[in-house]
């Protein structure tokens, strides 16, 4: 594989060829267990604004940037080398259900900014620590039709995400972001659209990021939710040039082993990325999932052991304890070979 020539992030690929590197876990957990009010999150600035926003986590990199920095600082000392912006819900699109889609460009940029002061101050010699910008698939979906009685009906079309994602984009890289990761993705017709806009946007601007792209499959059939399989899925994004492709979210890393098995086996040039939930929804647990940090540690362990994956952390339900039990059961085993080595970048 033949990786451009990074300006940013330039020495991810080679730390991934020499161990398994870690990136965060769920924001979403972390911000929930705060239990912060609807004025809190609003701050003075959206005290009179028409919509409850309380469940928009992506506000507070404006009204509470804190409670973010201090979430970051969590999962960083818990030993993360990656940090994922605040932002899987702040494109124009997803924002709109607050009524808030023109704030997406502060949002992501003010997130960027943050999660950069955060990781520049726990970045050491020998131990770098990077930023991702993380463009999450918006709460509309391109592929499907959100009235069961209209299969042709749909609430967004390619245009409208692709200007999003260049929205977004654009802010983050501004912002400091070493990397992109387009994550979660449930319709690799969204996931191209955001592709596209990443493709376009460091065209336009001459710079060149590491890209990772997670799929999330959804059910026990093995498919993403608009249809495709896991080699189906790879096979529709490889195109982008990759510096990893993976899994996260939706199933606990139990059930999402045969198809991180299928992913390693068909992306075998490619490195591999899986950040699990901590297993299965549960309301009466205190993250809303069922397993602890050694539960969640010893099945990636597993995963690590079969030489399936070379980037590990955490999704939903995942904390820094979690974090730091991932860290340490991955510490002794080596990652996941590439067929042909580490990928060489572009000339020139």
């Amino acid at each position: 594989m033949q990786l451009p020539a990074y300006t940013r992030g330039q020495a991810l690929p080679q730390l991934l060829s020499e161990r398994i590197v870690v990136i965060d876990g769920a924001m979403g957990t972390m911000i929930q267990r705060l239990r912060l009010s609807e004025a809190q999150v609003r701050g003075e600035r959206f005290r009179e604004h028409g919509k409850d926003v309380r469940n928009n986590g992506e506000l507070l990199s404006l009204t509470r940037p804190d409670v973010i920095r201090d979430i970051h600082q969590a999962f960083l000392a818990a030993g993360a080398d990656i940090i994922e912006t605040n932002t899987f819900g702040a494109t124009s699109i997803a924002q709109d259900d607050y009524a808030l889609g023109p704030l997406a460009r502060e949002l992501n940029l003010a997130s960027a900014r943050i999660a950069r002061e955060a990781a520049d101050r726990f970045s050491a010699p020998g131990k770098p620590r990077f930023v991702a910008g993380a463009l999450g698939p918006t709460p509309r979906t391109a592929s499907i039709s959100p009235d069961v009685n209209d299969p042709g009906a749909r609430n967004v079309d390619f245009e409208q995400l692709r200007a999003a994602y260049f929205e977004q984009v654009q802010a983050l890289v501004e912002g400091g972001v070493d990397l992109l990761l387009v994550e979660t993705i449930f319709d690799t017709l969204n996931a191209k659209a955001a592709l596209f806009a990443i493709d376009e946007y460091l065209e336009q601007s001459g710079e060149r990021l590491p890209l990772v792209i997670s799929g999330t499959v959804t059910d026990a059939s093995g498919r993403i939710l608009s249809g495709q399989t896991v080699q189906a899925f790879w096979y529709s994004v490889r195109h982008a040039q990759p510096l990893a492709v993976g899994l996260n979210c939706a199933l606990g890393a139990a059930l999402m082993r045969p198809y991180i098995q299928e992913l390693s086996r068909v992306a075998e040039d490619t490195y591999i990325s899986c950040y699990p939930n901590a297993g299965l929804p549960n309301p009466m647990s205190e993250t809303g999932f069922d397993e602890t940090p050694e539960v969640t540690a010893r099945l990636l362990r597993e995963f690590a052991a079969e030489g399936l994956i070379n980037l590990v952390g955490g999704c939903c339900g995942t904390t820094p304890d979690h974090i730091t039990a991932i860290r340490d059961a991955m510490a002794p085993l080596p990652g996941r070979a590439l067929r042909n080595g580490l990928p060489q970048p572009e000339a020139g």
